[in-house]
Order: structure tokens, then C-alpha cells, then sequence
């Protein structure tokens, strides 16, 4: 477990093990995820992105949309 301290400004530093296990560098998005009694923090990257897919009822409605573009533009 590492830990960490919220400055007056409300930030934290994330420990340099995880920064350098996490592959995180500055510059580094991050979103904030509020929990039961607390948070998480991750960041965003493409392993972030792709946990998301599908979570949302589109039933093909964008794929569509795009396929429909494509044939537009030639």
C-alpha cells in the first residue's frame, strides 16, 4: 500500500512506484471515479477506453450513422 498527502491546493502526488507500474508520465490524464466512502483514480488510457465499450444502449444506431457517412463521402 502507498500513501500519499492532500495539499492545501487539494492535490496528491501519485508514489513514483506506481507512476513507473502504471507507466505514467507528466502529462498523464487521470479520471476520478467517487466510490463507497471514497475514490478511485486511473488513468486514461487505451486500456481505460476499451473497458468502457459497450456499456451504453446504442443497438447500432453510430455504427450506421458512420457506415452512412463513409458512403456519402465517396
Amino acid at each position: 500500500m502507498q500513501t500519499s498527502v492532500v495539499t492545501t491546493n487539494g492535490r496528491i502526488t501519485v508514489p513514483a512506484k506506481l507512476r513507473r507500474k502504471l507507466k505514467m508520465k507528466p502529462g498523464t490524464k487521470l479520471v476520478v471515479i467517487e466510490q463507497e466512502g471514497g475514490f478511485v483514480v486511473k488513468p486514461l488510457n487505451k486500456k481505460y477506453f476499451e473497458s468502457l465499450a459497450g456499456i451504453l444502449p446504442a443497438k447500432g444506431k453510430a455504427s450506421r450513422a458512420l457506415l452512412k457517412d463513409r458512403r456519402t463521402e465517396r
